[in-house]
């Protein structure tokens, strides 16, 4: 199967919620509102529509069309969601994730090349950067070390203080 690739991985759908075929989803996203507002989902390559959506803690609670009963429901446990990056309103300075790795990391001062983003961990209360080098390195994701991110010259120039 060929995934079109304007789709992202968005969150997982972990186990139905209640008895009227509404499921709970994992967000992979900064917060669980941002995928409250899609109103199509993509699993196993096929459009799921999204009749209703609502954060509860920090899950989203979705219900398809078509899914009326606890049963269909669990056909979705385990499932990927994923989302259209088309449909999706990013505001500025945001990135997908999967636009971030594999891009280049450059030492802002230097200009040295410190490696490739292999991984970007979401922990709280701000992501970390994997850069992969000659060794590895973590780097919160927060202005003072994330100078620019470019996904154009494919490349993120980070400002890293010693002992990192």
């Amino acid at each position: 199967m060929s995934m079109n690739s304007s789709l992202l991985e968005a969150g997982r759908i972990t186990a139905p919620h209640g008895i009227r075929g509404e499921v709970r989803i994992e967000p992979w996203a900064d917060s669980p509102d941002f995928l409250r507002r899609f109103k199509t989902f993509y699993i196993d390559g096929a459009a799921v529509r999204v009749l209703a959506a609502r954060v509860h803690k920090s899950a989203v609670i979705a219900q398809f069309e078509g899914a009326e009963r606890l049963e269909d429901a669990e056909a979705f446990r385990g499932k990927k969601v994923y989302i259209d990056r088309n449909d999706a309103a990013l505001p500025e300075g945001r990135h997908f994730i999967a636009d971030l790795i594999g891009l280049e990391a450059v030492d802002d001062n230097t200009g040295e090349r410190l490696g490739v983003i292999k991984d970007i961990l979401p922990l709280t209360p701000n992501n970390i950067y994997v850069i992969g080098g000659a060794r590895e390195i973590l780097v919160p994701a927060v202005d003072e070390f994330v100078k620019k991110i470019d996904i154009g010259a494919g490349c993120v120039r980070f400002n890293l203080i010693e002992g990192m």
